[in-house]
């Protein structure tokens, strides 16, 4: 059986609904040699790159202005003509579109962390280790984690692109009427929450997520503060480990007393004013700014008895199709360098929202702009890949969304509702990947 080489796998933010067709859809190319014994027989050194190459992307945070400047930038560079195509509206679609053929020309694809392995298991992804090195990119400069997400089997199949975390956020005017400390644990978070409810100066002390906002993207974070995880690898007994049990419990324990379940999101909550304490994207910030009436404060995502705050990765890469040819594969991993450098990294971030990728970046003009977003840059060292239940299981992170939902909004016993979603990711598993990564 197949594992991560990581231990665990990013990601991101989509729900599998379209899981069979993932699996058995044709992609690009499904058939044949694979694409790492493909590339690996490359020699790269004769190869000269081609003078087009088709992009495919959803144009993710709002990225089209500063995608068109940085391509225009790279075809005066290079002379390689790169042609957009607008992928859908979002991942789930650029990843259905590309697995269903509609990408079949495709050279560079926009994937996130819950749609580019199933691309993988379809062939129809290219390993850019060699790729990146014969275009002369640097990949020690990538933030590890980030990078890493995309690594199965010894090779990485793809890039960090537009890639985000969770990030705290608290109304640091209240904050500051308390007397309250930033909290760097989830039950101080609970006591500051406590308190500000107390002082009649909310309703809610702590908005978590819906089932359809990606509860169980955030709620990785305290499931690992408190010892848990949704996985270990494809081993799913974690889910109901004591760890994740009592994290749940604190959490489903703490609705109605200091927190709340969002009938919206935690951000539009949390930015309106209706909760005092949340947890979003860091891509949610300069929404949250614009329309917040009081100062915001960002902080680390809280840690717990096992583990300080560890913050789950997210949001997309840049893949390279392997149906390509060599040709195109190498202007396309030049292209994938030059939407990578640190300098065009850091127009993309102060752009959009997106943490920079590369760790060479200069940010100090966004942190001039935006002190809060240095919060989010700084704690890409405490950013960990997420479980493989949630990013590579079909129909995973549904199935995680709905229990969390079901234990946040109601008072049944969690450890009971922990041990059936075991069975259901396992039975998930046997029927939609075990044949596939034997």
């Amino acid at each position: 059986m197949k594992k991560l080489s990581t231990g665990r796998a990013l990601r991101g933010t989509a729900v599998f609904s379209l899981a069979a067709l993932a699996l058995t859809a044709c992609g690009p190319d499904t058939s044949g040699e694979s694409a790492e014994a493909e590339t690996n027989d490359t020699d790269w050194s004769s190869v000269e790159s081609a003078d087009s190459i088709i992009f495919a992307t959803n144009h993710p945070g709002g990225s089209q202005d500063i995608e068109n400047e940085l391509i225009e930038e790279f075809t005066d560079e290079t002379g390689i003509e790169v042609e957009v195509i607008t992928s859908g509206a979002n991942y789930e679609e650029t990843s259905q579109w590309f697995q269903t053929g509609g990408g079949s020309n495709a050279d560079v694809i926009v994937l996130s962390d819950a749609t580019w392995f199933p691309s993988y298991l379809n062939d129809a992804l290219a390993p850019v280790d060699e790729l990146l090195e014969a275009a002369e990119v640097d990949t020690s400069r990538f933030v590890t984690a980030l990078y890493d997400d995309y690594l199965y089997e010894d090779a990485h199949y793809g890039a960090p692109y537009a890639r985000s975390t969770p990030l705290f956020y608290y109304n640091a005017d209240q904050y500051e009427e308390l007397g309250l400390e930033v909290p760097t644990t989830w039950e101080e978070v609970a006591e500051n929450g406590r308190a500000l409810v107390e002082a009649g100066l909310t309703d809610s002390g702590f908005s978590f997520p819906s089932a359809d906002s990606y509860v169980s993207w955030t709620a990785a974070n305290l499931a690992w503060a408190y010892g848990g995880a949704w996985s270990e690898d494809w081993d799913f007994s974690a889910i109901a480990s004591d760890g994740t049990v009592e994290a749940l419990e604190f959490a489903q324990d703490g609705v109605g007393d200091w927190a709340t379940v969002s009938s919206t999101t935690p951000d539009d909550d949390f930015g309106a004013g209706v909760t005092s304490q949340a947890i979003a994207s860091t891509g949610s910030l300069v929404g949250i700014l614009s329309v917040a009436d009081f100062e915001v404060g960002t902080a680390f995502l809280p840690g717990g008895p096992a583990a300080e705050g560890e913050t789950p990765t997210g949001g997309a890469g840049l893949m390279i199709a392997s149906a390509s040819s060599p040709e195109k594969q190498l202007a396309a991993a030049m292209f994938i360098g030059h939407m990578t450098q640190p300098e065009n990294t850091a127009r993309f971030s102060q752009a959009t929202g997106y943490v920079p990728v590369n760790q060479d970046s200069d940010m100090s003009d966004v942190y001039a702009e935006t002190p809060q977003f240095e919060t989010a840059v700084e704690q890409l060292s405490r950013s960990r890949s997420q479980d493989n239940a949630r990013v590579f299981l079909p129909g995973g992170d549904l199935e995680l969304s709905q229990t969390l939902q079901a234990i946040l909004t109601g008072d049944g016993d969690v450890r009971e509702q922990l041990e059936a979603l075991q069975t259901q990711l396992e039975e998930l598993y046997e029927s939609e990947l075990a044949s596939e990564l034997d």
